[in-house]
């Protein structure tokens, strides 16, 4: 029988050196509505996990899936897609091309062995920035349960 790994035996991921894992993940925030709610969650001093790295994109249909693929390819262990709520996309409708992207990357990415849960899409509004706290510390709990991406080795079991 295989050996359980570290997750499995405690329900606590350890890095290399022992230290609890922290997860790395890259946040792709659209300008107008989810990086102003981020920003809210920082002026109102809203505590949150600050495993989230943020580039800003002018819009969330902006984020190719070959930005996901290449984040996650260089390091980090998810990726978080926000943009402005249904209806209300500064660009009509790239809100809606992303989402319709999505259900594909995640396709993608189980057929390189990757967990689609490293991968989400949130509506965050400016004016939520406690839903950005909270999304953040979730997707942060659940890939600390996942333990760290390991890209090389899940593309080697292919």
């Amino acid at each position: 029988m295989a050996e359980a790994t570290t997750v499995e035996r405690t329900g606590v991921s350890e890095g290399a050196s022992g230290t609890r894992f922290e997860p790395r993940i890259i946040g792709f925030l659209c300008w107008w509505c989810s990086y102003t709610g981020a920003d809210l969650a920082g002026t109102s001093r809203i505590k949150y996990s600050p495993n989230v790295s943020v580039i800003r994109v002018m819009c969330s249909g902006r984020v190719d899936p070959s930005f996901v693929l290449k984040a996650l390819s260089h390091g980090a262990d998810g990726v978080l897609i926000a943009g402005c709520h249904p209806g209300d996309c500064h660009y009509i409708s790239g809100n809606m091309k992303t989402a319709a992207r999505i259900p594909l990357l995640k396709s993608m990415l189980k057929q390189f062995n990757i967990e689609d849960e490293r991968v989400r899409m949130e509506w965050i509004s400016a004016s939520e920035g406690e839903k950005f706290a909270r999304v953040v510390d979730e997707m942060t709990a659940d890939i600390r349960k996942l333990g760290p991406l390991n890209w090389k080795a899940n593309l080697a079991r292919k």
